[in-house]
């Protein structure tokens, strides 16, 4: 059963000069997926693709320039503020770095036990009692709720801030880089915790990560998303066994293999140079100035997202077989 869905969602943040429009980043342009019940999604591609953006739409907190964004069943861009509010308990954050996101003057009780305090859910000892139990939840001692932030080491901070995500009894947990922070030893813990709690509480994730390697083993479900675009969806094994997609093949290649012959028939797919800028994408499939396979129908015209097999879906003129490329000819004979 879907809990969210998302549907050519867009947001361009205006560009102005002397008081007058000159442009706008096109920082995300037409994305659409969703999300199921106690599924998870991963969403991946390189620093300024949109993810991030994505995520803050999705929590409504940012307002999109335009397109649909429903969480079960309700619509959250005609909802106001006061509207919002009861939704909010239902959907949270895990932030990049948990030092950030947690208050350096605010104890553990009151950082994890705020959102109890704001929706109206607990105070005074029946909040100590919950925090407690939150932090029993992620693996940290229950007096451990007087201690400040600093008093802790980047995996415990994670471990907090996925206490207080979990405060309100949320349906859905948006997970922003919510590993890359921590260091590798403990970033199997992290997620195989949240793996856990999936389980117990039924959580639906929207995971964001640069590493394909984190996001093959907590996802259920992969969007690429590359200057704006899902270029890519698809089952996870699906989408790393068998990429649709040029810039998910280059991704993949990036990812560094003990093996050198595997490093080296990966090399000639590795995209060259950096993503244009969001504020003047190229014409035609985003991608082609860097694509190894494009022609002259990437060039003019904007691929859009088409399935390729079952439940695996990729914008790309090379898997349209009436494309007119050499590939394309071929695949499709």
């Amino acid at each position: 059963m879907t809990l969210l869905e998302v549907r050519d969602l867009t947001k361009h943040f205006p560009i102005t000069k002397w008081g007058r429009n000159v442009g706008a980043v096109r920082a995300v342009d037409g994305v659409s997926f969703t999300v199921p019940r106690g599924r998870t999604v991963g969403l991946v591609g390189e620093s300024g693709s949109g993810k991030s953006t994505t995520a803050r739409l999705v929590l409504r907190l940012l307002r999109p320039t335009s397109g649909g964004l429903r969480f079960d069943g309700t619509d959250l861009i005609a909802k106001g503020p006061r509207e919002l509010k009861p939704l909010r308990r239902r959907m949270q954050i895990v932030f990049q770095d948990p030092f950030a996101a947690l208050n350096p003057r605010m104890r553990i009780v009151d950082a994890v036990g705020e959102p109890l305090e704001v929706h109206g859910l607990a105070t005074g000892r029946r909040k100590r009692n919950r925090v407690g139990e939150l932090l029993e939840h992620v693996g940290l001692p229950p007096g451990d709720m007087d201690k400040y932030p600093h008093q802790f080491s980047g995996g415990q901070a994670q471990r907090i801030g996925i206490a207080r995500a979990l405060a309100t009894g949320p349906d859905l947990i948006v997970c922003d880089e919510a590993v890359s922070a921590v260091d590798v030893s403990v970033q199997a813990q992290v997620l195989n915790l949240l793996k856990r709690l999936q389980r117990e509480l039924g959580l639906a994730y929207l995971f964001i990560a640069h590493d394909l390697n984190v996001v093959r083993y907590v996802s259920d479900e992969i969007c690429v998303m590359y200057l704006g675009e899902i270029v890519e969806r698809g089952e996870a094994e699906t989408v790393f066994s068998a990429p649709a997609h040029p810039y998910t093949e280059a991704l993949l290649a990036a990812v560094p293999s003990p093996d050198p012959a595997k490093a080296r028939s990966h090399a000639r797919v590795i995209a060259p140079g950096d993503p244009p800028s969001p504020r003047r994408p190229p014409p035609g499939c985003r991608f082609h100035t860097r694509c190894p396979h494009a022609f002259d129908r990437c060039r003019t015209e904007r691929p859009v997202l088409q399935e390729v097999s079952p439940g695996h879906h990729a914008a790309c003129h090379l898997r349209d077989p009436l494309g007119g490329s050499p590939r394309g000819r071929e695949e499709a004979s």
